[in-house]
């Protein structure tokens, strides 16, 4: 089957229940959605399906906009953007849900159910023991005009449920599955809308689709058993159904499992805040299920547009691999990003750190920070790695022991002699020039009868106080020849101490 075998203008939509941050498997979803939009020319809409209201959280609303701008999926129509099919909130269309309830009820397709939550729990109770199948046994789905007003006399407002066909198939089509045919004597009269007026996700996802002129449907494989009820729906209006594409579960890494919110790492904003960047989780999501071929493995967005295939997606549930991504997200920052753009996304983390204050671009502090993060740029593997291998460059190192200023096998009081010899040297000649530093140093050690590694590790560590650090004439360089003195002095007076000490 084709994608879009009638040729209508592409319109496609993600529609989020705001219960809590964005998951994983939602913004996969999301992608793809926005892939094929794109691909189309066609429309990406964000619609929130607040309905549920016990488990309604607005703080939700802002983290799921907030996780889709960070991952670049710009939606045409939808909330702060507007559009011609709005409102795009569900609680705020709650008069055309009952406008088709009605409509339905009036054509034949649906009935008032008047039965109370005791009554319908005490029927779960009866089928559990009975080894039967949990289901509305239709109780009210033949009730007489005199019956109903029984009942409403009584001050009971009924929900209405679609009247399933009882008999015969419900038939439909999956871009991912093929043809998918329900019997429809296992079916269940669905709750359209509920006796507050606000309807089920059954009734409100068809009503707003056809509304917004959705052509083509992807969500979660959990919705496969809905499908039926939805196709019964759109046969019922009247309406042109929409292309199907229900995306496989995305299971923990030991495949044990669907990948739950309840896993903080689940959460899109998780990732965004432990120094995942938004490319590297795209390039990840978009390969959860969906390959071009068995050697490209680094795509841009652009070319995710151009090579992404809905019908390729795999139906079976795929396996979140934070190893792969964690590899993904190196190989950007180590690979795909220019140093400045680098240097940009750690500058809001070094303010965060109380390590620069604002740092405008073309200003000391915005340079300084560009040549550091172009030092530590292949060791990074998170943005939020960057604070700390660069804080040297822009405060003081922490006090350390003078115990770490002494390679081994090296007499403290050689590496001081070392210490008071490079100092000069690079008083001397400077830290710009780092060839001709490194030769007068290499001098020095000679002369003192060192090897190079027994004068080069005190000074790394005086300058930085680390022992591990990019390459020893790079940093000094960048450090600047006035601090790296500095630095050189406090080493010399921390280890004739520490000297001094040992000698007592």
């Amino acid at each position: 089957m084709m994608t879009n075998p009638d040729n209508r203008p592409v319109r496609v939509r993600f529609a989020p229940s705001p219960t809590g941050d964005l998951h994983v498997g939602g913004a996969r979803t999301a992608l793809f959605t926005y892939l094929f939009a794109r691909q189309h020319d066609g429309a990406f809409i964000l619609r929130i399906e607040d309905t549920d209201q016990k488990r309604y959280d607005e703080s939700s609303i802002t983290s799921i906009t907030e996780s889709l701008r960070w991952l670049g999926l710009h939606w045409d129509e939808g909330p702060d953007v507007g559009g011609p099919h709005g409102p795009y909130f569900q609680s705020q269309r709650l008069h055309l849900y009952r406008e088709h309830a009605d409509r339905l009820l009036a054509e034949g397709y649906a009935y008032e159910c008047f039965c109370s939550p005791e009554r319908l729990a005490a029927l779960r109770e009866e089928q559990r023991k009975a080894g039967r199948p949990p289901g509305y046994d239709r109780h009210c789905r033949n009730l007489s005009d005199e019956e109903r007003q029984a009942f409403r006399d009584q001050g009971i407002t009924p929900v209405i449920r679609l009247k399933v066909p009882l008999d015969g198939t419900t038939s439909g089509y999956d871009l991912l599955r093929g043809a998918i045919t329900f019997e429809n004597n296992k079916l269940e009269d669905a709750v359209l809308l509920k006796s507050d007026g606000y309807p089920t996700y059954h009734l409100a996802v068809v009503v707003d689709d056809h509304d917004m002129g959705i052509t083509h449907v992807t969500r979660g494989e959990e919705w496969i058993p809905s499908m039926p009820l939805h196709l019964i729906l759109w046969d019922a209006f009247g309406w042109e159904r929409p292309v199907f594409a229900h995306m496989p579960t995305i299971l923990k890494p030991d495949g044990k499992g669907k990948l739950s919110k309840r896993e903080g790492a689940a959460s899109v904003l998780v990732f965004r805040d432990k120094g995942y960047l938004p490319e590297a989780m795209v390039n990840y999501l978009a390969l959860v299920g969906w390959a071009y071929d068995d050697r490209q493995e680094i795509f841009s967005m652009d070319e995710l547009i151009e090579k992404f295939d809905l019908e390729r997606v795999s139906p079976s549930p795929a396996r979140f691999n934070y190893e792969k991504l964690d590899w993904m997200n190196q190989y950007y920052i180590n690979h795909i990003l220019e140093v400045e753009d680098l240097a940009g996304r750690v500058i809001p983390l070094l303010k965060q750190e109380g390590l620069i204050g604002d740092a405008p671009e073309g200003s000391e502090t915005y340079k300084l920070v560009v040549d550091a993060v172009g030092l530590v740029k292949d060791k990074m593997k998170f943005l939020t790695e960057g604070p700390d291998l660069i804080s040297y460059f822009l405060v003081e190192p922490p006090d350390y022991d003078a115990g770490l200023l002494v390679p081994r096998k090296t007499e403290p009081a050689d590496v001081l002699r070392g210490l008071e010899a490079a100092r000069a040297a690079i008083a001397e000649v400077g830290t710009e020039d780092e060839a001709a530093l490194e030769e007068r140093l290499r001098a020095v050690a000679d002369e003192l009868g060192l090897k190079a590694g027994q004068l080069f590790m005190p000074i790394r560590v005086a300058v930085t106080g680390r022992t591990a650090s990019p390459g020893l004439f790079e940093t000094l360089r960048v450090v600047n020849t006035e601090r790296s003195l500095a630095r050189m002095d406090r080493a010399i007076e921390k280890l004739k101490s520490h000297v001094a000490v040992e000698a007592d």
